[in-house]
């Protein structure tokens, strides 16, 4: 039996199940709703497809991240248990919560001399966090030490590739990444921006597509240009999408076409509602492990 857990925050954007069946404790961020606070916990609080919904009739949500006090109440009772905590963070490059980690860290260390507390920055963010908890969860239960997880996890988090494309530029335009012109002319002309995450965790807008069908078809070759063994690619491979299964289950369906070594079917799963804030509605992420990110 490991001594020590995995945890995670709630922006991994794996099904409530998987938390469950890996034993991974998560953390939940928080965000805002027509004035409401809600907890991000992998749709309890407000079933996905309606916070889509409100999203499309002009809702416009807030977010907030995890703070070091929360961390301190998230982790104190794992660590009276007698656990060592693996810790792996969203992304510093969307969010402040990797450093937030860190200061209750270094509290509970004071605390608890005994314990070992390590934290990730994932330099990701969704599902393809998600898969890089995944992998930290085979190593725990194959025996490896934390030392040995953590280094590992280090050594491989920048060959998680994320790719992103959206159909629906609405919350691109009200975050003020696109000007109202460009939302405009993108939506008569069916633009879709295909975007991936940079070595600094960010993310970056690489190329524009007229039409779904040519943006999955690009994000397909994205994959078949940069996974580990190419078409032999015999890793997870993990989709989000907010509200748009559909597309989603298209880029599937397309990759199972392709790639016939795959360690089990795709696992889709939804954006949960705080990327969900700042995505919006329409967007399919494709994670697979790969070329590690430079640029």
């Amino acid at each position: 039996m490991s001594d020590f857990i995995v945890t995670s925050c709630s922006t991994a954007d794996m099904p409530l199940e998987f938390f469950k069946s890996r034993n991974v404790p998560f953390v939940c961020f928080h965000f805002i709703m027509d004035g409401i606070e809600y907890e991000d916990d992998l749709g309890q609080s407000m079933p996905f497809e309606e916070f889509y919904k409100k999203i499309s009739d002009g809702s416009k949500p807030t977010t907030s991240q995890v703070n070091a006090a929360q961390f301190v109440e998230f982790f104190e009772p794992l660590l009276k248990e007698g656990k060592d905590i693996l810790h792996i963070s969203l992304s510093s490059g969307l969010s402040g919560t990797y450093n937030s980690a860190n200061i209750a860290r270094e509290e509970l260390m004071e605390k608890y001399p005994e314990r070992k507390i390590m934290i990730v920055d994932s330099l990701g963010a969704s599902s393809g966090y998600g898969l890089l908890v995944t992998s930290a969860c085979d190593m725990r239960d194959g025996g490896s030490t934390i030392e040995e997880t953590f280094q590992w996890l280090e050594e491989n988090k920048l060959r998680v590739n994320h790719w992103f494309f959206s159909t629906d530029l609405t919350s691109y335009y009200r975050g003020g990444r696109i000007s109202a012109a460009s939302n405009i002319v993108g939506t008569m002309l069916h633009i879709c921006p295909l975007l991936n995450m940079n070595h600094e965790g960010k993310l970056i807008p690489r190329s524009k597509y007229r039409g779904k069908k040519h943006v999955i078809e690009e994000i397909v070759a994205r994959m078949e240009e940069h996974a580990e063994n190419k078409l032999d690619y015999s890793g997870r491979c993990y989709i989000s999408n907010s509200a748009c299964y559909e597309d989603a289950r298209k880029v599937a369906d397309l990759i199972e076409s392709k790639f016939h070594k795959l360690d089990g079917k795709i696992m889709i799963n939804s954006v949960g509602t705080v990327i969900g804030s700042h995505t919006g509605p329409g967007t399919v992420a494709l994670f697979f492990y790969g070329d590690k990110r430079i640029d």
